[in-house]
């Protein structure tokens, strides 16, 4: 009886997997350049005027604006923050180190969609705050933390602490040795955790769909104009624009991981 073997099994699956998740996210740039505004097969001809008209649309491009300055924002916050906080984990002894290390993960644990309810009863009718972009991006600022402050931790437990207590014996104070020896060796951690943490900001919907207010992120309205089919090509271009910086940016993330826990 034909048996199939393990390393015959295991790059089918392997193709299958890759196949399922990202087969229909490769529609999205095919159709992009389709002259049509509807996604269905037979393709029409060739045509790369939705890019033309996705970088005219005013609109479109103002909430691309809004949504980087949220997510460049919240990548320094959040590394800010979660350089902090993983200095504290591995440099001092924390009283509660378990149980504070599990609250700050917290937001990895709970459904946004539970969290952005939240956040909102909690900026409306706890604080009274009106729902602005700073309400979309202090969520953003809590979301981002665990990555950053995970990404850190890694780094600034790799490297020898010898080499910290040896700037203190040489003379210099605490603020010398984080500018001179701390912070170049965890500076490929620090990158990688300004790209992760732009893309979590850059992506996220249910959060900036609960908070956002009046003005909305670039997730919040291309699924506003998802129900009208006249806006879908340009929607479709710009997201073929974002997969390609989506890609190149998670790639130079991991390659900044990688060669921190090379060295």
């Amino acid at each position: 009886m034909f048996r199939l073997r393990a390393p015959v099994v295991a790059p089918l699956i392997l193709v299958l997997y890759l196949f399922t998740l990202y087969g229909p996210v490769l529609l999205l740039p095919l159709f992009s350049f389709n002259d049509s505004i509807y996604m269905t097969f037979p393709m029409k001809e060739f045509t790369s005027k939705w890019y033309g008209e996705m970088i005219q649309d005013e609109s479109l491009m103002g909430a691309l604006w809004v949504s980087i300055k949220i997510a460049v924002l919240t990548s320094i916050a959040s590394t800010i923050f979660g350089f902090l906080a993983a200095k504290a984990m591995t440099r001092y002894r924390v009283w509660g180190r378990s149980v504070l290390f599990a609250f700050i993960m917290l937001p990895l644990i709970i459904p946004s969609i539970i969290l952005g309810a939240s956040l909102l009863s909690f900026f409306r009718l706890f604080l009274g705050m009106e729902l602005t972009l700073w309400t979309v991006g202090l969520s953003h600022v809590l979301i981002c933390i665990p990555f950053s402050m995970l990404i850190l931790i890694a780094r600034l437990e790799g490297f020898d602490r010898n080499l910290e207590e040896a700037s203190y014996d040489l003379g210099m104070n605490a603020w010398q040795t984080f500018r001179r020896v701390t912070l170049p060796l965890a500076m490929p951690a620090v990158l990688a955790s300004l790209l992760l943490c732009f893309m979590v900001s850059f992506d996220e919907f249910l959060l900036a769909f609960f908070l956002s207010g009046n003005q909305a992120t670039l997730p919040v309205y291309m699924y506003s104009l998802l129900r009208f089919p006249q806006f879908l090509p340009g929607i479709l271009a710009l997201g073929s624009c974002i997969l390609v910086v989506s890609a190149v940016l998670i790639s130079v993330a991991e390659w900044l991981r990688r060669g921190q826990a090379e060295t």
